[in-house]
């Protein structure tokens, strides 16, 4: 082994996309320490998958708490296109995604809101835009990951337990992020990597590729480092949905219709807007990374940290649909059931309509985030027993969705137009009677949809911490920290001033002549929808529409907030706080006992605006409010044996408000007001709420971790959460004249404008969404986790190993009913009870290669379900990526990857007990070839 460089920093020769770099909880340690102390130490030297699993070993074994560790490794040879999808392989971690790829993390079934996530040791918030199938715009405080290249960090960080020293704001874990700095490495390091992607649905290939350059000077005092990471990615989405089901009024029986009556038809539910969909994706993703370090004394080193990336996207969503069936017809009042059937969960599975409008629908959004990152941390030994660690920074996230423009073409009344579920009933059967939705003839423009939206959200922190060793056991910490969040929203759609829908105004435009702005829409051969069933169909062409009608003529297509109140406000928190914390490192009968116990306190000054439309115009209200909270923490770590350790845990831990994501949740529940909409056939009231408050839970954990080989672990983890506080949306559905809220039908019938002109329709069939808080329930679980290389088995087989993780977790939520009085009782959202990781990997110092599987169990998304049904939610998956690399030389590897190898579908469903379509979407398998070559 060389010599350890002059601050003695542990060097890691990995080879990964951006080469050298992961640390052990030594090296963590170290970075701390004074290049004096370090000096003494030798470097090690680090090579392979199976040494990175080592070290992020290490660093769980050295905690306190519970703790889970990916090392730049992991991250950068597991298959994975970003973090998201790297962390899931962590026990107790699942993701959701949008686009095919990993976008927030639940942990322990608690979903991304409730999960904190910092970067080089400050909280940060990236928010994106994805589909509306996966949550729209991000608006709530969940992280984005699919910002970021997971080529961009070197180590990740798990904390599944708090203490005081840890700021407060996370019920499931906090995941500490940390990019390269320069004195991780040891002198000059250069590495490159390039990778060609190619999608079997997209068919088309991708370039990826990262760089990395870092250096220290003037005898190892002064360091800096660089790198980058980009990647382009173009994607095929397809499948169908129906927008979810409803039964009630809004169809008629035909005479002709063989056993069916008014009383079946209102009873069973049928799709609101059944429709094949197709999603265009294409997207540039830029990450850029900067760190200068310098130690000026032995006892001081101080790092500047600069991260930034810009995500970049086009999306296309076409569908064809029928949109009479959810009782918005133009022309007549009901659409006709001429034949049918209804299973015995009252699904509606199989009709024949006369009378249905039917759509033509595109939609085109362009898309940019911006993340901006800065940390400044110093931190200087005053002597053996006195340090000080100082942290500033600033974190911006801007999100901005300029374009966001739909085009309608419908057909009224259509005649013989049918679905049919019952031999697929996730890709009906469905046809279009008397319409050739080939001809553009056949069509109408009917509305024009202009929605440009932002948001954006930045974070300031300061903070000091002071650890003095009062004796060899017993080491006290404390320090204050000062936050400020604020975060704000804004949306604009087409407006004369007041709140009526202007989206189907199309005064002076050649609206039955759709020709010179369509084009036709083609669902690929991979999807294999049931014969019959029209594969292309004409659509809007919106860059062509543009030229001609000019939407984008601010004098031709006023646009205005009114209409879209609901999605523009902002919340501004500024929190102040400290914490006390005592640190042991004892024995307790002969075996080492390490343990901390503390307090935390903090004040949170909240101040929330929203607009309300009173007196014909937007009325801006404010209103702040106060609150505090103090959350005690006690973590303790024994080791039993010298290869056993037991760790139990216990704190109260709490969440500022959140809702869910979109209008009806996200940081607009604690917004004064109401704003009421019309989007299409949906009809929304979305209120707000000021005075909620935080999310709180008492967490308890306890696990058995037995390290019963080198580098291997088998251990038992339990935990607890009796959440006190939660934070309902309450939906329900009816007349408007019924609200709770006091608005009058003015309100409503303005909103309808000419979109609905008929009062009777436009006040009936509203969604309304209050959020309140709740009792909340129960959360518990455990996680079973197994690592092993297989060094004891002779030849060959001694380069295998294995890792598995199982967690199971169960809740009792208690909901409450649009009344404000209990309801069932039921499962957390976002929830699985089952999800396990599987890794079997082969490994010599030439060829490695490895294959994974992530399973998540089914979970719910909304209960109670809206138009009547009891639970929405998202089914099961399992996902199989691989990945191999052959090490050509010291400095040249070729990797070999592939993703999804099962074309996993995204499946959404309606009601605990129909399984009825919500939405059921594939993206294709992903195939890397590429290269890495370090100097």
């Amino acid at each position: 082994m060389s010599k350890v460089g002059r601050h003695g920093t542990i060097r890691i020769a990995v080879q990964t996309v951006l080469g050298v770099a992961a640390l052990s909880a030594s090296a963590a340690a170290l970075s701390q320490q004074s290049p004096a102390q370090e000096g003494a130490l030798e470097e090690i030297v680090v090579t392979g998958f199976r040494e990175s699993l080592s070290l992020a070993l290490d660093q769980k074994r050295a905690s306190v708490g519970a703790l889970d560790a990916i090392v730049a490794e992991d991250i950068a040879d597991f298959p994975d296109l970003n973090l998201a999808e790297s962390i899931q392989r962590v026990p107790g971690v699942s993701i959701t995604r949008d686009a095919g790829e990993g976008r927030n993390i639940s942990v322990r079934g608690l979903g991304p809101q409730f999960t904190r996530v910092r970067i080089n040791g400050m909280e940060a918030m990236s928010a994106n835009g994805g589909t509306d199938a996966a949550g729209g715009t991000n608006r709530d405080r969940s992280f984005d990951f699919n910002t970021f290249a997971s080529e961009l960090f070197n180590s990740i960080t798990i904390r599944k337990t708090a203490a005081a020293e840890l700021e407060e704001g996370s019920l499931g874990a906090t995941v500490d992020l940390r990019s390269g700095r320069p004195f991780d490495y040891d002198g000059f390091t250069l590495v490159t990597s390039a990778q060609a992607s190619y999608n079997d649905i997209q068919e088309d290939v991708d370039p990826r590729g990262a760089f990395l350059i870092s250096n220290t000077f003037a005898d190892g005092r002064f360091g800096a480092l660089f790198s980058v990471a980009y990647s382009k990615r173009r994607l095929l989405d397809e499948g169908s949905s129906t927008v979810r089901w409803q039964n009630g009024a809004g169809l008629a029986a035909d005479s002709s219709a063989p056993g069916l009556n008014a009383t079946q038809l209102s009873a069973a539910f049928r799709p609101r807007i059944p429709r094949y969909d197709i999603y265009q994706h294409d997207q540039d993703r830029l990450g850029l990374t900067g760190s200068l370090q310098w130690a000026p004394t032995d006892r001081t080193t101080i790092s500047l940290d600069a991260l930034h990336a810009k995500f970049e996207a086009e999306r296309n969503e076409i569908f064809l649909e029928a949109t009479g069936l959810s009782g918005n017809n133009t022309n007549t009042a009901l659409a006709k059931v001429t034949d049918g059937v209804v299973d015995s969960s009252g699904t509606l599975v199989y009709g024949v309509f006369d009378d249905v409008d039917i759509r033509s629908e595109a939609r085109h959004d362009e898309l940019e985030t911006k993340f901006t990152h800065l940390t400044l941390e110093g931190t200087h030994e005053f002597n053996d027993r006195l340090r000080l660690r100082g942290l500033a920074g600033y974190s911006k996230a801007e999100h901005d969705n300029p374009i966001q423009t739909t085009l309608l073409f419908d057909r009224d009344d259509v005649d013989g137009y049918s679905y049919d579920f019952r031999g697929n009933n996730r890709l009906p059967l469905i046809t279009y009677g008397n319409a050739n939705v080939g001809d553009p003839a056949a069509w109408r423009l009917s509305q024009i949809r202009l929605r440009p939206q932002s948001s954006e959200n930045n974070f300031k922190t300061a903070s000091f911490d002071v650890a003095w060793d009062v004796t060899d056991v017993v080491t006290l910490k404390a320090g204050p920290q000062y936050k400020k969040f604020e975060f704000e929203s804004t949306s604009l759609a087409r407006s004369n001033g007041t709140t009526a829908n202007q989206e189907g105004v199309l005064t002076g435009l050649p609206a039955s002549v759709v020709a010179p702005y369509a084009t036709v829409a083609r669902i690929s051969s991979n999807l294999n929808v049931p014969r019959g069933t029209p594969t292309s169909w004409v659509i809007p062409d919106i860059n062509a529409a543009a030229a001609q009608l000019g939407l984008y003529d601010r004098s031709r297509f006023r646009l205005g907030i009114e209409p879209a109140l609901g999605n523009n406000f902002s919340i501004d928190e500024e929190d102040l706080g400290g914490y006390v914390q005592a640190d042991f490192n004892t024995f307790l009968f002969d075996r080492p006992l390490r343990a901390n116990v503390g307090v935390r306190y903090v004040e949170t000054k909240q101040r929330s605006s929203g607009y309300t439309f009173t007196s014909g115009a937007p009325l801006l209200t404010t209103v702040e409010r106060t609150y505090d909270n103090t959350l005690p923490s006690l973590n303790v770590a024994f080791d039993l044996r010298d290869d056993f350790v037991i760790r139990a845990s216990a704190a109260k831990v709490m969440v500022r408000p959140n809702g869910g994501g979109g209008a009806a949740g996200g940081l607009g529940i604690l917004t004064p007001g109401a704003s009421v909409q019309i989007s299409g056939a949906n009809k929304t009231v979305n209120a707000g709420n000021p005075l909620l408050d935080p999310y709180m839970a008492k967490a308890y954990d306890l696990s058995f971790e037995w390290y019963f080989a080198k580098d291997s672990l088998l251990s038992l983890a339990l935990f607890q959460k009796d959440i006190d506080s939660f934070v309902q949306i309450i939906r329900s559905s009816g007349n408007f004249s019924s609200n709770t809220l006091g608005l009058p039908d003015s309100v409503a019938l303005a909103a309808c404008g000419t979109a609905i002109p008929d009062a009777a329709t436009c006040l009936a069939d509203w969604q309304f969404s209050l959020p309140a808080n709740t009792p909340g329930g129960d959360l518990k679980g455990f996680e079973i986790n197994y690592q092993q290389p297989f060094s004891f088995l002779p030849g060959f087989w001694s380069n295998f190993g294995l890792i598995l993780n199982y967690t199971g977790v169960e809740s009792e939520i208690q909901y409450l009913a649009p009344t404000g009085l209990p309801a069932a009782k039921d499962d957390l959202t976002g929830l699985s009870k089952s999800a396990y990781n599987a890794t079997l990997y082969w490994e010599n110092k030439r060829f490695s290669a490895r294959v994974s599987a992530a399973y998540r169990d089914e979970y719910l998304t909304t209960v109670p379900g809206r138009n009547g049904n009891d639970v929405e939610g998202t089914a099961e998956t399992l996902t199989i990526d691989a990945s191999s690399t052959w090490t050509v030389n010291d400095h040249l590897g070729i990797t070999l990857e592939a993703l999804n190898l099962t074309d996993q579908f995204q499946d959404q469903y309606v009601s605990s007990t129909g399984d009825r379509l919500s939405y059921y979407h594939h993206q294709g398998r992903q195939f890397l070839l590429g290269a890495r070559y370090k100097f």
